[in-house]
């Protein structure tokens, strides 16, 4: 064997297997492992820390996602900050850059990344909510202006180590992130899932375990409290994001800012006042989310009892899927079935009532907070006289909650 045939050999050994001659499944391992590190500079960097502000970033943490980034997404963190603060403050309005209520849930899922790229252009977006973002040496001249030289960058980078499988390693690197964020989070998170909070918005829960994007998954939680460095909020709900910040922290390298608050339920007052106003203000969304299951336990004994009486069976239907949901979340379809329902039965037209009346002490921007503390215990005198067990025990609780 000649020279020349060794070296060729040794080219062709190159670029099929490349300097690590990883098999297939290796290879798929490693991809899914550097897939999850740009998700995690992702959920960390550009949302929790750029875009909300929630927590701090050392600079060496800092610039390791902002490099990761370039490298694998060529994304520019002040378009990217400025996109999701617009989406907040438009969401599912016109205006929204990715909503699947303004733009249909097909054209976000499949063309999202397109839906981003699209409003990156808008200077105005980029005036109006991109302050704040990274604008030194390294931004201006390298991650902005040769944002494609990174993603050039990871693929020599992944020929070199894996060959030609590094071609396929590098093709999922660039699809993750338009797959997983543009796609599922922007467009599953406000169509399909669980909601724990009643947010203005059509957001969603896509899974209560936040793995693959990085507890981006639990997405109603993220728009209930969007200034929270955590986003899980339920003792069955994982958000691998906050364990990754909480190693940050404790190495010293992250500090968070906020979280989501939380009821606390203490000695039973004997009226509630300004204090226990105070509290059920701060945590309205929780005290909603306990409502609306003491409302579910309740309405399901009186739709059983409608159901014995040959009741229209789809109107009960109806009542049990929304009547729990505000009134401007129930569809227009079905509104006449939940009323239907709601006027045959006394306690769930209380029930119904009472949720509203509540819902009205934070919505008001009129009264004091003197004459709020007031309805407040007219609230809770009509709830606990109402006869009612479920209105009887949520109104003591809610004398019970402490700032």
């Amino acid at each position: 064997m000649t020279v020349f045939d060794t070296g060729l050999d040794m080219l062709l050994n190159f670029l099929s297997n490349g300097l690590t001659g990883a098999t297939w499944w290796q290879m798929v391992l490693i991809a899914l492992v550097l897939t999850h590190i740009t998700i995690a500079s992702v959920t960390i960097y550009l949302h929790r820390h750029q875009a909300h502000r929630s927590m701090e970033l050392h600079p060496i943490a800092s610039h390791f996602f902002r490099f990761w980034l370039w490298m694998t997404t060529g994304q520019v963190t002040k378009e990217w900050a400025a996109i999701h603060r617009k989406h907040h403050a438009k969401c599912e309005r016109e205006g929204d850059p990715h909503s699947p209520h303004v733009f249909g849930i097909k054209t976000v899922f499949w063309k999202g990344a397109e839906l981003y790229r699209a409003e990156s252009k808008n200077a105005e977006t980029m005036a109006r909510y991109g302050h704040g973002t990274p604008d030194d040496w390294m931004e201006r001249n390298v991650y902005t202006r040769h944002s494609a030289l990174g993603v050039s960058l990871m693929l020599i980078i992944d020929v070199t180590l894996f060959g030609a499988g590094g071609l396929a390693v590098w093709a999922l690197q660039m699809a993750w992130i338009p797959i997983t964020a543009a796609g599922i989070v922007n467009g599953i998170g406000h169509w399909w899932g669980y909601r724990n909070f009643e947010a203005v918005d059509a957001s969603t829960n896509i899974s209560p375990w936040g793995i693959i994007i990085g507890g981006e998954e639990l997405h109603n939680n993220h728009h209930t409290y969007p200034t929270s460095a955590k986003l899980s909020v339920k003792p069955f709900e994982f958000d691998i994001g906050w364990l990754y910040i909480s190693i940050l922290q404790y190495m010293g390298l992250a500090k968070v800012k906020k979280i989501a608050p939380q009821l606390v339920l203490g000695e039973v007052k004997p009226v509630a006042d300004a204090k226990t106003l105070e509290a059920i203000i701060a945590n309205r969304y929780e005290v909603m989310a306990r409502y609306a299951r003491e409302m579910r336990a309740a309405a399901g004994h009186e739709l059983e009892t409608l159901r014995a009486k040959r009741f229209d069976s789809s109107a009960l239907d109806a009542a049990r899927r929304w009547l729990h949901r505000d009134d401007d979340k129930v569809p227009a379809d079905v509104k006449p079935q939940v009323q239907q329902t709601i006027a045959a039965s006394p306690v769930l037209a209380k029930m119904h009532t009472m949720r509203e009346e509540l819902r009205a002490l934070w919505s008001s921007t009129n009264a004091s907070r003197d004459q709020l503390a007031l309805d407040l215990q007219a609230w809770c005198k009509r709830a606990e006289d109402s006869g009612i067990a479920a209105l009887r025990d949520f109104s003591v609780k809610l004398r019970s909650a402490h700032a």
